[in-house]
């Protein structure tokens, strides 16, 4: 498959185990570039090691909650991947505004700046818990799924 191929992607959230396995399977398929976006600098450095610091990687700091940064992050991407969240159930239960910014918030920042951008296409990692959600996070991701199919 050559889905990605020559193709300048972004993965939002990339940082984390999701964002590492889609990297490195992207990776694969030749890609122009990869912008790995993520708040966590720390992460940002463990993805450099790990990929040997190829150059096709671009890292990219910045939140979701904060719409001017991801705008220009996704400036000329191809391809948007979603993948960014708040996900630990215990915790989220106790912070319900805090995944709100991070989860609806920073899926509608995804889609605004996807649409701002002219990105050709843009995936939206969800979970089988947005599905009759009974928590927050389900709930958001519910919500997020509906963000992205309006």
């Amino acid at each position: 498959m050559d889905l990605f191929r020559g193709k300048t992607v972004a993965i939002v959230g990339g940082t984390g185990y999701l964002g590492k396995h889609l990297t490195k399977r992207i990776l694969e398929q030749d890609p122009q570039s990869i912008r790995i976006f993520s708040r966590d600098e720390f992460k940002h450095h463990k993805i450099q090691e790990l990929f040997n610091y190829d150059k096709r990687l671009r890292n990219l700091i910045g939140d979701v909650r904060d719409y001017s940064r991801l705008e220009r992050a996704l400036r000329g991407v191809d391809i948007v991947i979603h993948a960014a969240a708040l996900k630990r159930l215990d915790i989220l239960e106790f912070n319900v505004d805090e995944a709100i910014k991070t989860n609806v918030v920073g899926t509608l920042n995804v889609v605004k700046a996807c649409l701002e951008n002219n990105v050709g296409k843009a995936v939206f990692i969800s979970t089988d818990k947005a599905c009759h959600p009974v928590n927050t996070y389900g709930a958001c991701k519910f919500l997020g799924e509906r963000i992205f199919i309006e």
